[in-house]
């Protein structure tokens, strides 16, 4: 998806990374004069100072496409003192400079490497040097007033310096500004290109290099790794992007320190826990894509010719100038349980106010009904499923869906389970009458589903499943077994798949059952899980009788109504990671506890950092919606991040207090999340085979 969201963001994207390929094998003074000329250096500048007046969030996507073009020269630097000087309250006479090519810069970021010198990112000769100066005070020096040195990084195309010294009348004080926070945006920005080529190359290389006989991109090992650094790196973009977003927040732009909620750097504490997100994911995920696409090209990767290294170096320069991410994680760590919470709601169009009072009048109306009635009026009213056609829902647009998830936060709409995935495949592929039958039953809370699909010999191969379907007058017979079925104790009725030809191809041949689970030959046999909890099942179908008027879809056309089913429930289990198990669960039980360690602290940084950037992939897919973008592989990458980061917190929460019952269960039931509704290893080859164009397995 990249940075970039909107359409607009996109075109700037696209037209950068065309700037980039013309001007990349330039050296640096042309290639940062190209850039200034096409009006890049100076995106973020207001127009009065020479320029285009666009947020940080522009320039983010533009440093993205330039990074991933390994764009060379001091262009990182001085866009970053430019966005520090122009958001503060300090003299801009030298915006229009820095935005036109005719001054570059360097930035001192952190810390000191001999003595009391600070390391600063910019060639050692820079027109200017934006430096602290002490108690979190910044200024602008001139060349002349600062003593420079080149120092020696890994980074080969990108210049950084030791400050040894400066002094001079004529600096420029800025205050305390947020040049950190600024800074990593930027830098999680270069860091996000840095990975999005070294993804590209992994795949393509992937793609096209035989061993054994096949590409290599066949093998699972190889598909994973590739397909694992993609979710690194959208992981990553989300974090960067609403960091910038943040930065841009009025409140953040302001200038100065000292105003009512804001830290000394005069940003708000909610723009620094976003920041800190971004700090703490971006730098890593570049590195390990870069590490990742230097292990699949094997020994070439490994080769001075091949720029696989510089960007390797890059990567490693970007966490190093970042700071440590462990640093920015305990930073985070203390925001949240200091009780800072980062709001991620979408900005919705002007015309959004209209439906929003329409259906807040509705939410209202309903809360105040009597209990007794109001689930009758929702399934009705279609506030179940607001997004099904009309009667069965509102056939509510996405910008609908937004305005009603939010405004029914106070309004707790049933939990439909097993039917959630199953009733928009009923809607689309029924009949008339099924629909009659079923649909306003199951609203209403008469009829719980359970789902037959999974078999001893066929789980995440599914279709692969040898229960039997055999033509009998009027209807079908069915036998076989199916396994890890829901709550099927409970349940009325299951949506089933059945071979009913075997002599087609695996993926043909199947039908899809409304299945009457009293009916004669159904036996249930519940199973024990790791927890001592019975919630899976066996269920033994031996000749079961289903009527042809309960046969959804074509007969044979089966697998094309059941991808429909998982389709819905990847969706789900990507939206809902599972109760008590989320980052905010984790931040609530760490408050309750005596004493946390700085190791413990840093550690539950990272998982806050991990769950807010999914949480704001979850906004970017909501938006992308919104505006009639393709979310792709969204919702494989969603429900994989959203899994192991519940496992995580599970473990980390029971490492706290092993003697907490509800972590002890807890850490046991999520051992089950990376295996239902397709195991990690199935997501990792459909964003392999369906984003990467990765071969599929024979």
């Amino acid at each position: 998806m990249g940075i970039a969201l909107t359409e607009e963001h996109r075109a700037l994207a696209a037209s950068v990374h065309g700037l980039a390929g013309r001007i990349a094998a330039l050296g640096p003074p042309i290639g940062h004069l190209a850039l200034a000329g096409q009006g890049v250096l100076g995106l973020h500048v207001p127009e009065e100072h020479g320029g285009q007046g666009y947020g940080l969030l522009e320039l983010c996507v533009a440093l993205e496409a330039l990074a991933e073009r390994r764009v060379r020269g001091p262009y990182l630097p001085t866009v970053l003192a430019s966005a520090v000087v122009a958001r503060s309250d300090g003299p801009k006479d030298l915006l229009g400079g820095l935005a036109d090519g005719s001054l570059t810069a360097a930035v001192a970021l952190h810390g000191t490497v001999r003595g009391d010198a600070l390391l600063a990112l910019g060639p050692a000769d820079a027109d200017v040097f934006l430096l602290p100066i002490g108690d979190g005070e910044w200024s602008l020096f001139e060349r002349d007033q600062v003593d420079a040195v080149p120092f020696e990084g890994v980074d080969l195309d990108r210049e950084i310096c030791s400050v040894v010294g400066f002094a001079g009348t004529r600096r420029r004080p800025l205050g305390a500004v947020p040049v950190r926070e600024v800074a990593a945006a930027v830098l999680g920005a270069d860091s996000c290109g840095v990975a999005a080529w070294a993804v590209e190359t992994a795949a393509g290389h992937a793609k096209v290099r035989e061993q054994f006989g096949r590409p290599i991109g066949q093998f699972q090992g190889v598909k994973h790794r590739v397909a694992a650094a993609l979710v690194a790196l959208e992981q990553a973009r989300a974090a960067v992007w609403d960091a910038a977003r943040a930065l841009d927040e009025p409140a953040a732009a302001s200038a100065g320190a000292g105003r009512e909620g804001q830290a000394a750097s005069g940003v708000t504490d909610e723009v620094r826990l976003a920041v800190g997100v971004a700090a703490v994911l971006a730098p890593d995920a570049a590195v390990r894509c870069a590490a990742d696409t230097i292990q699949v090209l094997g020994g070439i990767g490994y080769t001075f010719e091949h720029e696989a290294h510089r960007y390797y170096r890059r990567a490693l320069s970007d966490r190093m100038l970042a700071n440590d991410p462990g640093g920015w994680a305990d930073r985070v760590a203390g925001l949240v349980l200091a009780g800072v919470r980062r709001r991620l709601e979408p900005d919705l169009p002007e015309e959004a106010q209209a439906v929003r009072e329409a259906v807040r009048a509705e939410a209202r109306s309903l809360l105040a009904a009597d209990p007794g009635t109001r689930r009758d009026r929702l399934a009705r009213e279609g506030w179940m499923m607001p997004y099904l056609p009309k009667p069965w829902g509102r056939a509510a647009s996405p910008l609908e869906q937004v305005i009603i998830h939010q405004e029914f936060r106070d309004l707790k709409r049933p939990n439909l389970g097993i039917a959630a995935w199953a009733v928009p495949s009923i809607v689309k592929y029924g009949t008339p009458e099924q629909r009659e039958s079923f649909l306003p039953r199951t609203f209403s809370g008469e009829i719980v589903w359970c789902q037959l699909f999974s078999e001893p010999g066929a789980g995440s191969d599914l279709a692969g499943l040898s229960t039997k379907a055999t033509r009998v007058e009027g209807g079908w017979s069915l036998t076989g077994q199916k396994i890890w079925t829901s709550l099927a104790q409970y349940a009325h009725w299951g949506i089933c798949l059945a071979r009913t030809s075997p002599e087609k191809s695996k993926h043909q041949g199947i039908t899809y059952f409304l299945v009457d689970m009293a009916a004669p030959g159904i036996t249930v046999r519940p199973l024990k899980e790791i927890n001592g909890e019975e919630i899976f099942n066996e269920v033994f179908l031996d000749d079961v009788f289903v009527p042809d008027d309960l046969v959804v879809g074509e007969v044979d056309g089966g697998w094309r109504v059941a991808r429909d089913t998982l389709s819905h429930e990847r969706v789900a289990l990507g939206d809902s990671w599972g109760p008590g198990s989320q980052h905010t669960d984790m931040v609530e039980f760490m408050a309750g506890l005596p004493e946390i360690r700085q190791a413990q602290r840093e550690q539950a940084g990272r998982l806050w950092a991990e769950g807010q950037a999914i949480s704001a992939l979850g906004l970017r897919v909501t938006l992308s919606q919104l505006s009639g973008g393709d979310t792709g592989t969204a919702s494989s990458v969603r429900k994989l991040l959203g899994m192991r980061h519940a496992q995580a917190v599970s473990e980390y929460c029971w490492s706290l207090d092993p003697s907490s019952r509800r972590w002890s269960r807890t850490i046991l039931a999520t051992r089950a999340f990376t295996i239902g509704g397709g195991t990690t290893e199935v997501q990792l080859n459909i964003i392999a085979e369906r984003a990467l164009g990765l071969p599929r397995d024979p």
